[in-house]
């Protein structure tokens, strides 16, 4: 480091150099300077020499004096740039900090509302909490409610429970159940011209049911009969004994059932060759398919078939197609004569296709005409307008259609 009028310059520095650079040179030029007057003897050419050695010190004098001058701007433009550095390092600290204070306070604002939301959410927390509260109470209170009206629902039903086993402890209103339940099955599987309840047979007899089915096989009757009685003196018998007079009553009832309606419903040139007898109860049924299969075969031989509320709805939606199929047969006359009046109507459509399409046909010839009788016209109007202009060439269609410009000779 060298230090020059209170100011440090390193060995390196540009400036330093040069005014090393200019020391040299001005040794150099002393060196040459009396090299020059040791040679006195040449006198014209030491005079020369002398004013150019004289010259040579004005030039490194003056370049000395700009050197030092450029060395006093280097040193204030240093001085004024480490100032410059100086306030802006002090203006970049004080946004700094204005920065971190923005910051602080932004971050204090933050955490304010975030403590803010905290606590507005645990209110409302706390507020949902007591209202959930209230409306499970409520709910409860419908639901007890609820069951309270279920409660009464279910007294109720043990009523009814008690009265259809007031109902069906007598033969009567037995009977009127079964017919009751049939009706309903009947109602919703066929028909309601396909049926007729209540109906009475040349023989007085009046049937429970009677399906007008085409012949063959003919009408056929539904008789509703319910043997609850011995069905359950069968399942409450606990004995041996009692189970073998309940099988036994069992029997009897349901054969006397097949005779009954074998012999009153099933007539010759009125009825179908055949009955059917129907258990409104699925127990009473399974339990003569489970226990007394010689009944269920009495009752085929005797041209008489158990039914229960399921097998007799399937009967009847076979019935139902047998009814459908048989007014098929019987509107095939008239549809066959729609057939045939359809297809002529087709036929007289084809017709009139045909003539449309000729129309088109004829209707799209005379478009065509029409635009060639239009090109033409445009052309002649053409060679009209350009009449003064240039001669006209004869039309290869129609020559005599250009009207020379000269008169003919001859």
């Amino acid at each position: 480091m060298i230090e020059i009028d209170g100011t440090s310059y390193a060995l390196t520095d540009v400036r330093v150099i040069g005014a090393a650079l200019a020391m040299l040179l001005v040794v150099v030029l002393l060196w040459l300077l009396i090299a020059t007057v040791r040679r006195a003897g040449r006198a014209a050419e030491a005079a020369g020499q002398i004013g150019t050695v004289s010259k040579a010190v004005e030039a490194l004098a003056q370049g000395q004096n700009r050197l030092d001058g450029r060395i006093s701007a280097v040193s204030e433009h240093q001085a004024n740039s480490q100032t410059q550095v100086i306030q802006s390092l002090e203006t970049r600290l004080a946004e700094v900090q204005q920065q971190m204070a923005d910051r602080l306070h932004q971050t204090a604002l933050h955490s304010a509302r975030t403590l803010n939301d905290m606590q507005e959410k645990v209110s409302e927390t706390l507020t949902g909490s007591s209202k959930q509260t209230a409306t499970s109470l409520t709910q409860l209170t419908e639901r007890l409610a609820q069951i309270d009206k279920a409660q009464a629902n279910i007294e109720k039903l043990s009523g009814d429970v008690l009265g259809l086993q007031d109902i069906l402890s007598n033969k009567q209103t037995r009977g009127a159940f079964g017919e009751i339940q049939l009706n309903d099955i009947v109602g919703k599987a066929l028909p309601r011209d396909s049926y007729t309840l209540q109906a009475t047979l040349e023989n007085g007899k009046r049937a429970d049911c009677l399906v007008h089915l085409p012949n063959p096989p003919g009408p056929i009757v539904i008789d509703a009969k319910f043997p609850l009685e011995a069905y359950e003196a069968l399942r409450n018998a606990t004995t041996d004994a009692e189970k073998a007079a309940a099988a036994r009553a069992m029997r009897t009832s349901v054969k006397a059932h097949i005779t009954a309606i074998s012999g009153k419903y099933i007539i010759e040139g009125e009825t179908a060759d055949g009955a059917l007898m129907f258990l409104p109860s699925e127990a009473v049924y399974a339990e003569l398919h489970a226990n007394f299969p010689e009944l269920v075969r009495e009752g085929f031989a005797a041209k008489v078939w158990i039914v229960s509320p399921t097998t007799c709805m399937a009967t009847l939606n076979t019935m139902r197609a047998v009814l459908k199929d048989a007014r098929m047969r019987e509107q095939a006359g008239a549809i066959r004569k729609e057939l045939a009046l359809l297809h002529s109507d087709v036929d007289r459509l084809g017709k009139r296709v045909g003539n449309l399409d000729r129309h088109f046909g004829q209707a799209a010839k005379d478009i065509e005409d029409i635009k060639i009788s239009a090109d033409k016209a445009g052309k002649r109007a053409h060679r009209l307008d350009n009449f003064d202009f240039e001669e006209l060439a004869p039309d290869k269609d129609d020559p005599s259609s250009v009207v020379p410009l000269t008169a003919p000779k001859g």
